[in-house]
């Protein structure tokens, strides 16, 4: 099978498989725009700037590429333009040079997506109501780019998704006006693999999977993104790499589900599953330590597994295993808002209609700036719900957003961190385990500490008799 760089010496007239029989003229169009790849010529656009579009725009412009990023929302466009970001692991100092470099804009006209020689997915699929894939904004983005669609450029969706989206959504959307895909354009699949806050694996350190539909379409994403990241790992179709990135989550979802079931059980006999992970994990080989919660949360591990299980169902085949991870998780936090309630009492023989609670962290995982699918709004709201008085402290989140699950917390504002702050409430309940917080001040201040993330043995508050673990 003769590959692109083969045939700019070669017959341009070749069949590269099942499905891409190329006339020379379309053969030509391939090669511009690989060699347009190759000497960093390439118009980029990048639709969805949030935590996945925004890094991935950075690290194409690191390489030289001019970048366009599309966003439906004039406010994210607006704080860009004028170098502020809205993304605490994507500093204004970042987008300062982005804009001061000429070689990159933000914009909501939809019509500059002709001027791109490849275009890039990244926009979110939730969950409806019922556990079913939400699929609205990719194909709104298919529609917006079928509208522009022109011979030579790349699509590649990033969004994750069940298998067969690629080609069974996207890619109807973009021929309905009479251009094929793997003669006229190129489509393929690379899922995202952004972790906000880490920073040992930022972007350009994490390998990318690609997936296209033919083989020209996935030697041309291999190209593109073998420009900006540190490896590329070719499969057989864009179907094999949505089931990556399904596959990677769903191993940390049923994994975390197994953990938090553990925490049950063995507080049950008073055995201490921090305890147990910290010495199972000194084990060399055949266990790997993860560690239980309040939840799940952010945009992937509560949310990707029931893609595949939403998927499966149409193939009439049973995901027990996921479903079952998804309810364990689920219920975290209701048992954290249970053990609070039952501390109050044991505590101050009083219930939770009398008491004042402080969360501490709102963020889904410490260090960001993220509130998707946090199990800590979750909680606020049950224990609201219950009759308490909540407030929370987040140093990342001064203010809760407005989200479509929890939309009367939206507004509410972070505590300050005092000593005076913390001792006025009847508990503190840790959701999220923040760095840069002062522990010591908590350990000193608070009267009651209701501890999720087993932070306080790892300050030194082994043995406290006002720290529960939970």
């Amino acid at each position: 099978m003769a590959t692109l760089n083969q045939l700019r010496v070669t017959d341009r007239s070749a069949v590269y498989g099942e499905h891409d029989v190329i006339t020379p003229i379309r053969v030509d169009a391939a090669i511009d725009l690989l060699t347009r790849i190759e000497n960093v010529e390439a118009s980029i656009g990048i639709v969805g700037l949030g935590y996945v579009g925004l890094p991935l725009a950075r690290v194409f412009w690191d390489q030289g590429y001019r970048i366009t990023g599309f966003d439906i929302d004039p406010q994210k466009v607006e704080r860009l333009s004028r170098g502020d970001s809205y993304i605490k692991s994507f500093p204004s100092s970042t987008v300062a040079a982005l804009n001061e470099s000429r070689r990159f804009a933000a914009t909501t006209d939809f019509s500059e997506l002709a001027r791109m020689d490849a275009i890039l997915i990244c926009v979110p699929t939730p969950l409806g109501k019922c556990r079913d894939p939400d699929l609205s904004y990719v194909v709104e983005t298919s529609e917006s780019i079928a509208r522009r669609l022109r011979p030579g450029q790349l699509i590649v969706l990033e969004s994750t998704t069940y298998p067969g989206t690629t080609v069974d959504v996207v890619k109807p959307i973009l021929e309905r006006r009479g251009l094929k895909s793997g003669v006229d354009f190129y489509l393929a699949y690379s899922p995202e693999r952004e972790d906000p806050g880490n920073p040992v694996f930022e972007t350009a350190q994490i390998p990318k999977v690609v997936g296209g539909d033919g083989t020209v379409a996935l030697q041309l994403a291999e190209a593109l993104y073998a420009k900006a990241v540190v490896q590329t790992v070719s499969v057989s179709s864009t179907q094999t790499a949505e089931a990556v990135k399904l596959t990677e989550n769903i191993f940390r979802s049923v994994n975390i589900a197994l953990v938090n079931e553990l925490k049950l059980v063995f507080e049950a006999m008073g055995v201490d599953v921090w305890e147990v992970i910290e010495a199972a994990k000194t084990k060399p080989f055949g266990f790997m330590p993860f560690y239980p919660g309040p939840g799940l949360g952010g945009h992937c591990i509560p949310i990707d597994p029931f893609y595949l299980s939403w998927r499966a169902k149409r193939s009439n085949v049973e995901t027990r295993i996921i479903e079952l991870a998804g309810d364990i998780n689920a219920s975290m936090p209701r048992y954290v808002v249970e053990r609070v309630s039952k501390e109050i009492v044991s505590r101050y023989n009083r219930k939770l209609t009398q008491s004042r609670i402080l969360l501490l962290g709102l963020a889904y995982k410490k260090n960001v700036d993220d509130t998707r699918e946090s199990p800590g709004l979750k909680i606020m709201e049950l224990l609201q719900l219950r009759g308490a008085a909540v407030d929370y402290h987040d140093p990342y989140i001064p203010r809760i957003p407005v989200t479509r699950k929890h939309p009367r917390l939206a507004g509410k504002r972070s505590v300050p961190w005092t000593a005076e702050a913390i001792s006025d409430y009847d508990a503190v309940l840790i959701c999220t385990d923040h760095d840069e917080l002062d522990y010591g001040l908590l350990g000193r201040s608070a009267r009651l500490i209701v501890d999720t993330r087993n932070v306080m043995v790892r300050e030194g508050f082994a043995g406290s008799s006002k720290v529960i673990k939970a």
